[in-house]
């Protein structure tokens, strides 16, 4: 039998429909504090997404944090729509 692991090291941050900045001083908090980070987006807040993951990896800590992860994928509602989804792992490379 295998025994699962939780790894308490990756948070998951849910991007919504807040201003980009704030969300990215949010990201940055959590980012300090464990060293990495999932950053989802649906639907609409897809762009938003990737707009965080950009201004964290390229502006803010740049060279300090690496994109380690980019998967998109989509769903089909219950009234028929498609909806997309992204996950970005961002990880500290350093201090």
């Amino acid at each position: 039998m295998f025994k699962s692991t939780i790894d308490y090291t990756d948070e998951k941050f849910l991007i919504t429909n807040e201003p980009v900045m704030i969300l990215a001083m949010d990201v940055l908090q959590v980012l300090n504090k464990i060293g990495k980070i999932t950053i989802i987006g649906k639907d609409e807040s897809c762009p938003a997404t990737v707009s965080v993951a950009n201004i964290i990896t390229q502006n803010i800590l740049n060279g300090i944090t690496k994109t380690e992860k980019i998967s998109v994928d989509s769903e089909i509602s219950d009234d028929g729509r498609l909806i997309s989804t992204i996950e970005i792992i961002i990880t500290k490379i350093s201090s």
